[in-house]
């Protein structure tokens, strides 16, 4: 009986550490990346506001080719609904809020917990032919999956989706 009642202790122990962590690490999050490419800024932003081309440049569309897509309404104007559904990627919807044409995309992306994150594309010209493009996210993680972010790191995710862009765009 008294191994019985060290084991539950053990466990509830390695159950509230991480509870108690997950308290004082922040909810808010913010990721993004930057990158130079070299196609004048209209011709970058027409690419990127339409969601499906992502399919070809971001990560976790790539690192997920079997998930399951579907579409409401027209891709590139607000209120365009992008949904997915894979074993890697899980299940979530992007859908676009906000267009400044030429300059920035926003979106709301729901990954089906917590309140929906806000997604975006910032776009400057940095000459005729050379555009710079930032690609992010901000939102809250609800307690205790904020403790995630410890783990997390999607900067680099971002990085390989611009970097990957960039290819496509050549």
């Amino acid at each position: 009986m008294k191994i019985v009642k060290k084991i539950l202790i053990v466990l509830v122990i390695l159950i509230a550490i991480p509870l108690i962590v997950a308290l004082f690490v922040p909810k808010d999050f913010d990721a993004k990346s930057e990158i130079t490419i070299d196609k004048p800024k209209q011709e970058v932003f027409n690419y990127v506001k339409m969601l499906r081309n992502q399919d070809h440049f971001g990560v976790w569309q790539l690192s997920d080719p079997q998930m399951k897509k579907s579409e409401q309404g027209t891709d590139g104007q607000v209120g365009f609904k992008y949904s997915w559904d894979g074993k890697k990627v899980g299940k979530g919807s992007q859908t676009i809020t906000r267009i400044v044409d030429g300059e920035t995309i926003e979106t709301s992306l729901d990954f089906g917990f917590g309140e929906p994150s806000k997604g975006y594309f910032k776009l400057k010209e940095i000459s005729p032919n050379q555009t710079s493009v930032t690609w992010g996210i901000t939102g809250k993680s609800p307690y205790p999956w904020n403790l995630m972010s410890l783990f997390m790191n999607m900067d680099k995710d971002f990085d390989q989706g611009l970097k990957n862009l960039k290819d496509v765009l050549k």
